[in-house]
């Protein structure tokens, strides 16, 4: 998608992280933007920061709930008239081994992680179609082709994001839609993820045991985050890839050599290699 100036670009889960990298981003490259984000705070940072550089509607929504990305929708067609690009970005995730994880918290990760990027695609393609040009990307992890350790909800919802924009994007050049899409991959990035999701982790919820385990296993994930790519480089490589109309965005592609040790292993002996 060429010719970015003027376009306008929903970006949930943009009041910090990875999505307010993309947000600042796309407005140096003159786009106007709808940011969307749980929290009413964050949203006003936003507002502050890059309302003096493009035209910026912030909106709260819980992409968990349909309704809600439909309002979020709705809002920024009233706004703006059109939609030409989305990034679903909204994610949560907590270390816990499969076994001990509760279902409030499997349905919970399951509907920001997943259904979130599903109610997006359902509400905004047809609006981006009728623009007449677009994209539509969402946010996975390295965790969406590697299943790691501890995060079995995680991992599960990450594949799903894969499998649903690659599936998204073989149907719409099958068709010679106008609109492309795209998935991001990113590895360790500089952002306050573990923290937010402990926070909105609905009723508090703790695992039914090896706590300890999974308390430590969180703080070796922040310090991990803590060392990684700032978002706003993050950022860039997506405003890039979406120009270019690459489907697989990478932060740390070097870290592919592990993908391409599971597939040897696959075609090897079919056994799965340490993550």
């Amino acid at each position: 998608m060429n010719n970015l100036a003027g376009k306008v670009a929903v970006i949930t889960g943009g009041g910090s992280g990875i999505g307010l990298g993309m947000a600042r981003a796309f407005a140096d490259a003159g786009m106007r933007l709808v940011v969307a984000d749980l929290n009413e705070e964050p949203l006003a940072a936003v507002r502050e920061e890059l309302g003096a550089r493009t035209e910026v509607l912030t909106h709260r929504c819980d992409v968990s709930q349909h309704d809600e990305v439909q309002g979020l929708a709705d809002a920024a067609v009233q706004r703006f008239g059109s939609v030409n690009l989305l990034c679903s970005n909204a994610g949560v995730g907590i270390p816990t081994p499969t076994e001990n994880m509760k279902l409030a918290d499997w349905k919970w990760i399951i509907d920001v992680d997943l259904w979130g990027p599903i109610y997006g695609v359902e509400v905004f393609l047809p609006i981006i179609e009728a623009a007449g040009e677009g994209h539509i990307t969402a946010t996975a992890s390295l965790a969406g082709l590697i299943a790691g350790r501890r995060m079995g909800a995680y991992n599960v919802a990450k594949h799903g994001v894969v499998a649903l924009m690659a599936s998204l994007e073989r149907e719409l050049r099958a068709r010679k839609s106008p609109v492309r899409a795209s998935v991001l991959c990113p590895g360790p990035i500089n952002t306050n993820i573990s923290f937010n999701s402990v926070k909105h982790r609905p009723g508090g919820a703790k695992p039914k045991s090896d706590g300890a385990a999974s308390g430590r296993a969180a703080s070796n994930i922040q310090s991990m985050l803590e060392q990684g790519m700032p978002p706003d480089e993050v950022g860039r490589l997506v405003l890039r890839a979406i120009e270019n109309d690459e489907f697989w965005i990478f932060t740390h592609p070097q870290w592919n050599k592990t993908l391409q040790k599971q597939l040897d292993a696959m075609n090897d002996d079919r056994s799965l290699t340490k993550a």
